[in-house]
Parts: structure tokens; sequence; C-alpha cells
């Protein structure tokens, strides 16, 4: 018998693919032979499957095991950072210690704010630089991707160690630039009920941020918002509920770290909680009147979670927590909230950094070289904001020298800091590479995600009568309650209702209503079969609270039928006006949530929301109808 008879033999034994045939064929001496390699154990029966497999075998190559990764990497992290250390005088350590911020637009390279910014880097040896809006009269002027990006290869050129830019990514990339993914806010995730929401808002938001050249990310919030009455943070967390609330914390934190090649630095606000504030700390000390109790079962455990996650910058918050620390001394400025507490207490040793120094919580109370000594005392290592960045690292270097502060201290936070950078592998390439933005960024199926998120936030709290879905759209009157009409507030809900109802009556209002369009508005009201009022309703700073205004509450009192009104941001609304036919929340005012609004209003998406939060008196925590889909779009 030939070889290449005795390879297509019948099998004997499937596990082993032994072969033998026939004795009637084969030579007894042969057949002999070939029993012998067939019982043959071990590593003889190995020779034998190698000499008639036709498929050559592959020797896998030794894995190196994770533990060994993660170990090599922190070496070289160590070694880099012990390197950019070793290179530091007392005020560059100090100035590492400072971030100041740019607003992202273009600078003439003779303008004084380019100087001052470039001044900051070249020559104060600053160690970050954080992303912020700038406004024209009322209305937010976001960044362009490509210029934000070309200016951090700018600035990060002019640097000796790589700085680190930050920036409040609360909504993804859109919170500060232009064209990039644009999420709901937080409180929509979980009305959702899916914490992997918040996952995949992690992986979007930290490549995109990395595209940019964003390396440290101010998110998630890890605030309870237990007061309804608080005007700051509202829709910024992710609900009353603290076991929620870590959840989303955990899966944002887990899905920002999880794409090694846009690793980004992530940052759980504002510590030890602001959820149970009634006043806005960019305008005053809030007081938290929390026990020690309350803390350790509500304000906490969301914190527990991001350290668990391996969050890697906590913030403090500007509010004063009598349970543990004078009435007048901030957290932000307590040894005994940021030392005592959170390093040792919860065991968090990654980055402490304040919130903004410049806000009137720290600003009304001491002044900026006291405040950046005194936060330094507490525990904290990163100074974000001070309204005068050379005024706080004299304030530092004079506390050094007269041996108020230490040197080793200001070594402790220089180190987490420069850690921090290796991390990011910024000591592998601070620039970014701006041809490959539009790869990266505002990607098609990155906008599904988002716009998913914001559909299935959608809660129908209240449905008298049976008016949502709508009846018959081209009868109904469509009210936008913005809080500036010629901002992009309502654009996205009237261009979505006119593409399926092209004659629909919608108007987008202005608080400053006259009285002449006031009368006018009520009148149409009046031959309308049906009045949707959907009213934006955003947490500002300084704003002091979340409410309707102008002359909208009058308008809604003032039609004299059953009333659809919607929340575009704030749940609570529902408190002002109680009294509504129907009620739906979509937690946000940007575009994503408009559109889902629309789709929900006329029965183009299933209805599936739940409340994150209690409306006092009115709806419970948990509270939502659900509604099948009853039209195609």
């Amino acid at each position: 018998m030939t070889p290449a008879a005795a390879l297509n033999a019948r099998p004997l034994c499937p596990r082993h693919s032994c072969f033998v045939t026939s004795l009637r064929v084969v030579p007894a001496s042969f057949a002999r032979l070939l029993l012998c390699f067939v019982l043959l154990p071990g590593p003889a029966l190995a020779v034998r499957h190698r000499r008639v497999s036709k498929a050559p075998v592959r020797r896998a190559k030794p894995k190196i095991k994770k533990a060994a990764r993660v170990e090599a990497s922190a070496a070289r992290e160590e070694k880099t950072a012990a390197r950019w250390a070793r290179s530091l005088s007392l005020h560059d350590a100090v100035a590492q210690l400072v971030v100041v911020p740019f607003s992202g637009q273009p600078l003439a390279p003779r303008s004084k704010a380019y100087k001052d910014l470039f001044n900051l880097v070249r020559r104060t040896r600053v160690g970050g630089v954080i992303l912020v809006n700038v406004f024209e009269g009322h209305l937010i002027q976001h960044a362009d991707p490509l210029q934000a990006a070309a200016l951090i290869n700018k600035l990060q050129g002019a640097a000796r160690i790589p700085l680190l830019f930050s920036a409040d990514l609360e909504r993804g990339a859109s919170m500060r630039l232009n064209d990039t993914t644009v999420f709901p806010h937080a409180m929509a995730f979980a009305a959702g009920g899916d914490a992997g929401s918040a996952r995949a808002e992690g992986v979007i938001t930290a490549r995109e941020a990395r595209a940019i050249g964003i390396q440290w990310i101010f998110y998630p919030v890890a605030d309870v918002n237990s007061n309804p009455d608080n005007p700051i943070i509202n829709i910024r967390s992710f609900g009353e509920n603290a076991a929620d609330v870590s959840r989303y914390v955990a899966a944002f934190i887990e899905g920002a770290h999880s794409d090694p090649r846009y690793r980004v630095l992530t940052t759980a606000k504002h510590f030890p909680g602001h959820g149970d504030a009634a006043t806005d700390t960019h305008v005053n000390l809030v007081t938290i009147p929390a026990t020690r109790q309350h803390l350790d079962e509500v304000e906490l455990p969301p914190f527990r979670a991001a350290i668990q996650a391996g969050v890697d910058a906590v913030m403090s918050a500007h509010v004063a927590l009598p349970a543990i620390e004078d009435a007048a001394t901030p957290a932000t400025l307590s040894p005994a909230i940021l030392t005592g507490l959170l390093r040792h207490d919860l065991g968090f040793r990654g980055i402490i950094v304040t919130d903004a120094l410049e806000m009137g919580g720290i600003a009304k109370g001491f002044t900026v070289g006291d405040a950046a000594v005194r936060a330094l005392e507490a525990g904290v290592d990163v100074l974000l904001m001070p309204s005068d960045p050379l005024a706080a690292i004299d304030a530092v270097m004079t506390a050094v020298k007269s041996g108020r502060l230490t040197r080793q201290r200001i070594n402790e936070s220089v180190h987490r800091i420069l850690l921090a950078k290796a991390r990011v592998g910024m000591d592998r390439g601070k620039l970014v590479n701006q041809k490959s933005i539009s790869k990266l960024v505002n990607l098609p199926e990155a906008n599904a995600v988002a716009q998913g998120i914001a559909d299935r936030s959608i809660t129908l709290v209240r449905n008298d009568g049976a008016l949502v879905p709508l009846r018959d759209p081209a009868k109904t009157l469509f009210l936008l309650l913005t809080e500036n009409s010629k901002g992009d507030e309502g654009q996205a809900f009237a261009q979505e209702l006119k593409k399926r109802v092209p004659n629909a009556n919608v108007r987008i209002l202005d608080p400053a209503l006259s009285p002449a369009d006031l009368d006018a508005l009520v009148q149409q009201s009046q031959t309308a079969e049906s009045v949707v009022a959907a009213a934006f309703v955003s947490v500002a700073a300084y704003a002091g609270n979340v409410a309707l205004r102008g002359a909208y509450p009058e308008l809604l009192r003032r039609i004299g039928k059953p009333i659809i009104l919607a929340a575009l941001g704030s749940p609570y609304l529902l408190r002002a006006f109680p009294d509504v036919a129907a009620y739906l929340t979509a937690y946000s005012t940007v575009p994503p949530s408009e559109i889902a609004l629309v789709r929900a209003l006329l029965g183009e998406t299933s209805i599936s929301g739940k409340l994150p939060v209690s409306i006092p008196g009115l709806a419970p925590y948990g509270a939502g109808i659900s509604l099948p889909a009853v039209s195609k779009p």
C-alpha cells in the first residue's frame, strides 16, 4: 500500500486521528509496524502525527502575561517621571502644578492673548492647559477641532516638558468643540437604564479627545443629585440613587480606559459630593448639611466606585462640610476632607485637582496666593485656573522657602503629575496628527450611538387623555421655549418635525416675548387641536436656578386647553406646572434630545425611559409610562 493510500484510510479514533488499513492488503510486517506507532503513547505519538499530517504544526509564541506588561509599563512610566523631575528647579516644579485656560480659538501671533498664553508655557512653564468656551454676548462659541489641534501642537512645541491638555467633556467632546459627537447630559443615560451606554460614551469621548490633543477629561460627575433645587449639578448627575450613579460612573471610566491607543485620564467630581446643594459654587461657598452617615450612604459610594474602576483624578468641590470641617473652610482647602477622607479613608492614590480657583466659592474668601498654598497643604496636586497664575506660583514658592510647605510635599504632587503624563504616552509623542482627525472624530456610527441613547431616555411621566403620541401633528401648535432664540436651541426640533410634517405650525420663541406676541400666541392656541410646549431648561453657571424665564410662565398659564409639556433639560420643571395634561422629559438640551422628542411625540419610537430622580409630590423615582412605537419614520 502506498503512503497516499494509507493517508486516505478510515480513522480509528476521532480524538487522535490514528489510521489503520485492512490487513488483507498490507503485508503482516508493515501492519505490525503501523500498529506499533498507533499504540505508542506520549511524545512518540506526537512524532507520528507530525509525519502524517498535511498541515504544518505551528508552535505558539510565548505570550507575555498581562501582569508582566503592566509591570513593564509602570516601570517605564516611573523612569520617565524621574527623568523629567530631575530637570526641574523649584520654580519649574511649582509651575507644573498649575493649569491655565485657553479657548482653542485661532489667535493672532502678535495679539496680547497669544503672547500671554505662550509666555505661560514657554517661560513660566506651567504643567497644563484647560480648553474652555468663550462667549459672544449670551452665546457660547465652541472651538473648531482642526484649529484647536493646531494651537495645541504649537503650545506643545513650546513646552520643555509635555503639557497635559484637559477639558470638561461632560457631553463628549461636543461640550467644547464643534463637529464632534454630541451626547446628551448624564441624567439621560440613567433614564435609559443601560450602564453600557456610559461605557460607549467613554470609548468615543476618549478617542475624539486624544485625536485633538486632549489627554485629561474632567468627567464623570460622581455627584448624587439628591436636591431637586440644585442649580448647578441637576442633569449633569446620573440621578439621585447612589447605586445607579456608581454604576454609570464606573462604566464611563472603564470605557475611557479601554483602548490603550486613546487612553485618557479621567476625573470623578466634585468631592466629597455636590448633589445636595441648593446654590451655585461659581457664586459663593456652599454648605452641605450632611451627616457622616449620609456621606457614607449617599455621597461617597460613587467616588468609591470610581476609585475601584481606576479613576486617575478626583476634583474637589468648593463646598463646606460642617460634619467634618469648619463651616468656613471649603473642601478644596481642607486637610480633613482631602487627606483624611479621600486619601486615608477611601485610599485614593491618584491626582487631586481643585475645581476652578477663580470661582466665587474660593475667590470671595481667599486671595489667589493663600488659596494656592492652603490647597496644597490640604493635599491638592493640581491648581486649576487660578485667576493669577504667577501670583499662585510665587505664593507657593514663598511658602516653600519659609518652611510652611516642604520641597518634599511639592515633589509628591509633581511626581503624580509627571507619572500621569507618562501614563498617557506623552514621552513617546506629544503632537497630534491633524490629518487623522477626520478619521477619528464625529463618525456616523458614533453619532448613531449618541442618538440611540437620547431616544431611549425619553420619559413619559404623565399622559392624561392619551395625548401622546399626537393624533394629528398638522393641527398641533408647537411652541419651542428657548433660552435664546438667536442660538441653536429648537433648530433640530423644527427641522426634524418639518421633514415629517411640512406644514407643521412651529414657533421658536425667546423669553423676551412682547405683550403683543404673547396675545397672538394665546389666540393661535385656541384654534389648534393640541399644544406642545417644548421647554429648554438648562443648567448654567451663575444662573442661580433652573427655571423657565421671561414671559413663558404667563404664556403657559394663559393657554386655555390641555398642554403637552416637554422638558428639554431639568425633569423638575413639572413642579412649576403641576396641572399640565401630559409631561415628558428628555433631560438634555442637545440636538439628539430634540430629535428624540420629535420621534417620541409622533410615535415613531417607543417610549421606555424611567425617572432616575423623584419629582417631589408628583412622580416617584423610577416612574415612566411605556408606549410602543405606532408609526414608521
